[in-house]
């Protein structure tokens, strides 16, 4: 049984307020010290250290004891559901990155991240197309996560809803050493090996990590390795070298999502498609990349920096192509497509990634008639080269070696960016930028023949400019507004085919055009005594060309333009703490996104293509309208106890362009506590985390336009972890 949208929106608003009460009963009745709240440092807004209440950007961190407490530490939805603004939504699929969207950027894309730029540390995890991959990073190693929406992300590149930026730990003045395993619902078991210091002028961070799953739904396997080592030269006090390194090597069984009678009956939720099951379907994949960050401070007010990067990606995934694979059958019957009627159909996608590049930046501070000022110069270049094939496996049940795709995608930009502050009066700063990108994208086709040759490339540029002010109020209140250009290019996998309506791989759609937006945002930050921080944002999204999936079959997908889109939506949280160790946390996001003009897009069914039209008005497939979470939490110091109680709340969300159905709303309950113990040298922790409390079946993710109407794509009941960590210090 599902709830009202209404209900649970009462219960958890009432959940948190009631604790705020408490909390201020509590308060007046004791003389405990009070806890103060500061506003974040972060570095992604401006590319330099500074207060994140004086920015007029709408921008969030996610701190260490939020990514590891309690958490699996094996996705960034476990982190990022805290921040408005964010979709993140875990899909328990490890062949699959969480889906994770800003503002409804990014909604549409059913694997991989698209509409959001991804970096760790500077460098970046997107690549020149546009498409990025978080998994990349093990979060046992990270000490927080930028978040920032907006305007002022379309000076990161060709991306139009925002930037997450993951920042490794910094290592110790001493010697630490430690491990941590975990063990948890569906065969999940997770170990950590630690290692960080200084010697002589060289600071070292190591961390290996081995993670494996059975999953909570049929064929839902995992296993995954990962690796990362930071090393920072500090070859002179003006002269910094900082290199850092991640590998990892995964496998994974993929389940696919259900149709609605399966996604909703507590007897099959935990299944997986039969022609999932028979094909095999999952990934195979490894990456290893290496960057580095060089830092060079002429004096006081000039400083350069260089980050080049490189790496290597493979990916071997398993996909059926059974255009109606929920109704696979084993007997003849009349029809045209064997794989329906007969047997399983299922392809091979396998992709060999080289990619580099470069950041190249000079920062300067001074003062021009007494206002001071900051400002920064860049060039970025990067360069992707894709060896893609695309080979048939299975037909009618049968192994083949059928070539679909030999051929190689070559993605590159080169970049130029200013960005910059000026404090025209001690309570008015204003902030400008611009970004010009040059994006190219080309394939080589390796399978020419007197009819074919699917070679082609094309172009996009587009200059970015965005500008705000920031006005202090008080020194507790501040004020602003900024207006900035948005572009976002096609990726890769967007313009791999023109046309999949029949069974054959169509020529890449090398026509389909970059989409264009204007963006608008005002907002409020402020400190509400000594104890609260609050921050709310309104914001408004034009855009033109939206990138929108054309039609979907068996496996493929090609994409088309919208017209119009529009996103209007607020943001806000609440961040306070109390007396004796208590404190809450209240985050909400309110969004309307929808399609201001109609378009036309295409649906197969028993092998006809329908044309049909998505009505203006329709909301954007895979946004939620509102979305809440909330945190109770509490430590008791003597013991080295803590304790948390989170409430997490989506409403429903539409799964095609059609808005032909929907998934249902959803509250969730989690509850994370455990002990922490320093003995001598020695720090323990432990640890358990209970997701789904009260037994709720419900829809954690969706795929968007799926062509089997595989829509759903279900979460666990009840579930437990249970986690052990020692370290010590040397």
């Amino acid at each position: 049984m599902y709830l009202t949208n209404t209900f649970p929106i009462k219960l958890l608003s009432l959940a948190v307020i009631s604790t705020f009460c408490t909390s201020h009963h509590v308060h007046a009745e004791e003389t405990a010290n009070k806890k103060i709240i500061t506003a974040p440092v972060v570095v992604t807004a401006t590319r330099a250290e500074q207060n994140s209440f004086d920015l007029p950007v709408a921008i969030d961190v996610v701190e260490s004891k939020d990514i590891q407490n309690g958490q699996l530490q094996m996705t960034l939805s476990e982190s990022l559901i805290r921040v408005p603004g964010i979709t993140a939504q875990n899909r328990n699929n490890q062949a699959q990155d969480p889906q994770i969207s800003t503002r409804g950027f990014g909604s549409r894309s059913s694997f991989g991240v698209r509409g959001v730029r991804v970096y760790v540390d500077g460098i970046p995890l997107t690549m020149p197309d546009g498409q990025g991959q978080p998994g990349v990073v093990d979060l046992s190693a990270i000490k927080s996560i930028e978040v920032m929406r907006g305007p002022f992300s379309a000076l990161y590149g060709n991306s139009s809803g925002g930037v997450i930026q993951m920042l490794t730990k910094d290592a110790p003045k001493t010697t630490e050493v430690g491990g941590t395993v975990m063990f948890g619902s569906y065969g999940t078991k997770r170990q950590i090996l630690e290692a960080a210091g200084t010697a002589e002028q060289i600071e070292y961070m190591l961390n290996v990590s081995n993670f494996e799953t059975d999953g909570f739904r049929d064929n839902n396997k995992g296993k995954k390795e990962q690796a990362t080592a930071k090393f920072k030269f500090n070859i002179s006090d003006d002269t910094k070298l900082t290199t850092l390194v991640n590998w990892f090597d995964q496998t994974a069984q993929d389940p696919l999502g259900l149709d609605r009678q399966r996604a909703f009956s507590k007897d099959s939720r935990e299944d997986a498609i039969i022609a999932a099951k028979l094909a095999g379907t999952g990934v195979e994949r490894s990456h290893a990349q290496v960057g580095f960050n060089l830092e060079h401070a002429f004096n006081e007010n000039n400083k350069i920096s260089l980050i080049p990067y490189v790496g290597n990606r493979r990916n071997a995934q398993t996909l059926t192509t059974t255009p109606l694979a929920t109704q696979l059958r084993v007997f003849p019957l009349n029809g045209t497509n064997p794989c329906v009627n007969n047997g399983i159909c299922a392809r091979l996608s396998e992709i060999d990634r080289e990619f580099y590049g470069m950041d190249a930046r000079w920062d300067n501070a001074g003062s021009i008639a007494d206002l001071p000022y900051t400002l920064s110069l860049g060039l970025t270049y990067g360069k992707s080269i894709d060896d893609r094939k695309d080979t048939n496996i299975l037909s009618n049940g049968l192994v083949v070696n059928v070539a679909n795709r030999n051929e190689q995608n070559i993605s590159k930009n080169f970049d130029q960016y200013i960005q910059g502050k000026l404090s025209v009066s001690p309570v008015v700063d204003i902030h400008a930028g611009a970004r010009h990108t040059k994006v190219q994208l080309e394939v080589k086709d390796n399978l020419i023949t007197p009819t074919r040759n699917y070679s082609g490339d094309v172009g996009y540029q587009k200059t970015t400019p965005v500008i705000g002010a920031v006005w202090k109020a008080t020194e507790t209140l501040n004020f602003y507004a900024n207006f900035g250009k948005g572009f976002e290019t096609p990726t890769f996998i967007e313009a791999a085919f023109d046309d999949v309506s029949s069974n054959t791989s169509g020529k890449p759609n090398l026509a389909l055009k970059p989409s264009r937006s204007n963006n608008y945002e005002i907002g409020a930050k402020a400190f509400i005594g000594d104890n609260t921080r609050v921050n709310l944002t309104v914001f408004k999204v034009k855009t033109q060309d939206e990138i929108v999936a054309e039609l979907t079959n068996a496996g493929r997908s090609s994409f088309t333009n919208a017209s119009k889109t529009e996103r209007r939506g607020i943001e806000f949280s609440l961040d306070s703490q109390f007396d004796h160790n208590i404190s809450t946390y209240l985050a909400y996001t309110f969004l309307d996104a929808e399609f201001k003009d109609p378009f036309t897009s295409r649906s197969i069914a028993s092998g006809v293509t329908t044309t049909r039209t998505v009505s203006a008005g329709n909301k954007i497939p895979g946004t939620y309208r509102s979305q809440i979470y909330g945190e109770v939490a509490w430590r008791y110091q003597p013991l080295g106890f803590n304790m948390a109680l989170e409430g997490r709340h989506n409403s429903k969300a539409y799964v095609d362009d059609m808005n032909s159905e929907a998934a249902h709303s959803y509250t969730v309950f989690n509850l994370r506590a455990g002990f922490e113990q320093k003995v001598a040298n020695w720090h323990f922790k432990e640890y358990l985390r209970v997701e789904n409390m009260f037994d709720k079946d419900y829809v954690g993710s969706v795929r968007i336009n799926d062509s089997n109407r595989l829509f759903y794509e279900t979460s666990p009941d009840r579930n437990y972890l249970l986690g052990l960590s020692a370290s010590y210090k040397f």
